[in-house]
Parts: C-alpha cells; structure tokens; sequence
C-alpha cells in the first residue's frame, strides 16, 4: 500500500479540514458496565426512512468499543453547541477507569442502552453488519427510536472546540495524538497482515 507523500499528506488533512462533522455521544452497555466517548465519525448511511442507517467507527483500543462487541447496540447523541462539559466528561478519560455518568440522572432508550439526558437528539440503534479495518470496526446501524428536545439550537461540531479553554484543548491534543499513534501501529500492523493473507497461494 502506498503511503501519500508528506505534501499530499497536508492537503489530504486540509481537505478534510474543509467540512464541519458534528460530535457525536456514543454510548453503550454491556448490562454490568457502561459507558460513551465522543466521535466525528459518524455518517448517515440510508436516505430510506423506513429503513434509517448509519455508518459509526470505532476505535478497538476504547472501553465503548468493547461494550458495542457485547450488546450490539449504541446510542448516538447530538450534543448542544455549548455542552463542552460533555465533551470533558465522556472524551477525556477511559470508562475503564471510572463510571462516566456517575453524577448523572441516567435515562435508558428504549432498548436499554444508557442516554445523556442532556443531547439536543438521540438515537437508539442496532449492530446490522460489522468490518474490521484494523485500528477500528466499522459498525452499520439500524435506528429504531430516536428522540429530540424539540428546540431550534445548533448541534456542537468540531469546530466548536475552539471555544474551550486553552488547557482543555491541550488536553485534547495529547489525548488525539496518543490515539493517532495507537491507531496508526494497528494499521500498519492490519495492512501487513491482510496483504500477505491475500499474497499467499492456498494450500
């Protein structure tokens, strides 16, 4: 596989620095555990309304992404634009370590899953197919019930992390940077893999 030089490096992020994602809340439990993390990687999948879907990545080194394996099933939250505090709370810290809604008046959806009470909307969703790609599983979900505050407000974005105070995007830094090099180990480590499997003549 061809890595892209150092310049189509910086104008493939540029590129990608030309749209606004929204911050997603994903969250999860395994019926003992649960917990979230906040994610840009969340597409709407199906234009069908009757069959509403959507593509989420995960990192395979996160505590949601363990819950996800064992319930199948995730619930999406958009975030209001000044809800930095949710941002801390469920992207700072692994859930291995500490609850994440401790303090919380936790609501469930109706299959469960744990919701942020707060979200501007939310979705409750269902494992339909799954990839691995190495540094992450690629989930297709299936929303069955979703909710809504029922306000006009903007949903928060990445750009709406520049609002936060410098020590909090620095702590934002190091934790993306710590995760880039997690997940880039696993897809060098995945790419050598799949292209000698895919290199080796059957027996």
């Amino acid at each position: 596989m061809r890595a892209p030089s150092p310049q189509s490096a910086a104008t493939i992020a540029e590129v990608f620095a030309l749209y606004d994602p929204p911050l997603w809340l994903v969250t999860a439990s395994d019926g003992t555990r649960r917990g979230g993390f906040i994610a840009s990687s969340v597409t709407r999948a199906s234009i069908v309304h009757e069959a509403p879907r959507l593509l989420l990545t995960v990192a395979r080194h996160h505590h949601t992404w363990e819950l996800i394996e064992r319930s199948g099933r995730a619930a999406l939250h958009l975030l209001h634009a000044d809800d930095l505090a949710a941002v801390w709370r469920f992207g700072l810290a692994s859930g291995r370590h500490r609850d994440k809604f401790a303090g919380l008046d936790v609501v469930h959806t109706p299959s469960g899953t744990p919701r942020y009470g707060a979200a501007l909307a939310w979705l409750d969703t269902e494992v339909e197919q799954r990839m691995e790609i190495g540094d992450r599983s690629v989930y297709l979900l299936a929303a069955h019930d979703a909710g809504h505050d029922g306000t006009a407000a903007p949903a928060l974005t990445v750009s709406g992390l520049g609002r936060a105070p410098d020590a909090r995007l620095a702590e934002l830094d190091r934790r993306y940077a710590a995760d880039r090099a997690t997940d880039a180990e696993a897809i060098r480590t995945w790419r050598a893999r799949t292209h000698t499997d895919r290199d080796t003549p059957p027996a």
